[in-house]
């Protein structure tokens, strides 16, 4: 049996992942962030089970403050990259203390990494980008460089948006399209790189298995797709008119500065390293994973 310790458990990602890695066969810890990391530390690592020789086998690090929920301001910019960062750092301090080390270590990433591209396709081997989210996602990866040296295969997690029933991105964009004030956001034409919840518990299932997969991975569906093209799919789906655009301008007043790196920014983003590996893909149809986040399968 594979012992895994995971963080994030709770989160969109992490909740799913526990459930399909238990049915996998894995025995799966769950570590818990300290309330008041200043004071006791960023992880609550005194309550994890670690009297077996080799405690765990697998670390997958999913933790971090929810980009998406609240504005941009200073300080939440800073608990934005403290929570990935310092987190990291602590949890790669633990693990350098234990006389037997894990053999791999996941650690989530995004394809914020690439930051602006407009129409360019990037992959893994791709120079980072700029702006807050690169800066982050790099900063991020970096915490990780220490692992390879203790012996553990690292693998950087690049997810794109993350389309599942139970929440994210899309449970935000679906109430206003089904109440008809659905649209487009500034041109259209900004590309999106997403990825589906079940494709992802696949995925990290296939790099599990595949100890020769090191590095970045671009987890995202192969099917690239812009704002234009989401929105027209939605609206179909829910049967509603698309006819509302919301101006790259108005977007920065609702949202501040979020607006530009999540919303206005584009990133066409290749899973090369999965394709090279030969995972086959089990969404590659946005109106398909559209329809199943939704309840609307036909």
């Amino acid at each position: 049996m594979t012992k895994t310790l995971i963080t994030g458990c709770s989160g969109l990602i992490g909740s799913a992942l526990v459930e399909h890695l238990f049915n996998s066969g894995h025995s799966i810890q769950c570590l818990q962030r300290n309330k008041n990391s200043k004071n006791n530390g960023f992880w609550k690592t005194a309550r994890l089970q670690t009297s077996h020789k080799t405690p765990f086998d697998t670390v997958i690090h999913l933790a971090g403050e929810n980009v998406a929920q609240g504005r941009w301001s200073k300080v939440k910019k800073e608990k934005i990259l403290q929570s990935r960062v310092s987190g990291t750092r602590e949890l790669v301090d633990y693990i350098s203390h234990l006389p037997q080390k894990p053999s791999t270590f996941l650690c989530a990433s995004a394809a914020g990494y690439y930051g602006n591209r407009g129409a360019e396709i990037v992959d893994e081997k791709s120079s980072p980008g700029e702006g807050f989210l690169a800066e982050v996602c790099r900063e991020w990866e970096k915490e990780t460089e220490r692992l390879p040296a203790m012996g553990i295969r690292v693998v950087n997690l690049r997810f794109g948006m993350v389309l599942s029933p139970d929440g994210g991105a899309l449970h935000k964009v679906v109430p206003p399209f089904r109440a008809g004030l659905g649209g487009v956001i500034g041109n259209g034409e900004q590309y999106i790189s997403w990825i589906s919840i079940r494709d992802i518990c696949e995925i990290v299932s296939f790099i599990l298995a595949r100890p020769h997969i090191r590095g970045p991975v671009n987890v995202v569906s192969p099917v690239q797709t812009t704002n234009r093209e989401l929105s027209k799919t939605l609206g179909k789906i829910l049967d509603k008119p698309v006819i509302f655009r919301i101006p790259a301008f108005a977007a920065r007043i609702i949202f501040g500065r979020m607006a530009d790196e999540m919303l206005l920014t584009s990133t066409r983003v290749t899973p090369a390293m999965l394709l090279k590996e030969g995972y086959a893909f089990r969404d590659q149809s946005l109106e398909t994973v559209l329809r199943f986040c939704t309840g609307k399968e036909l």
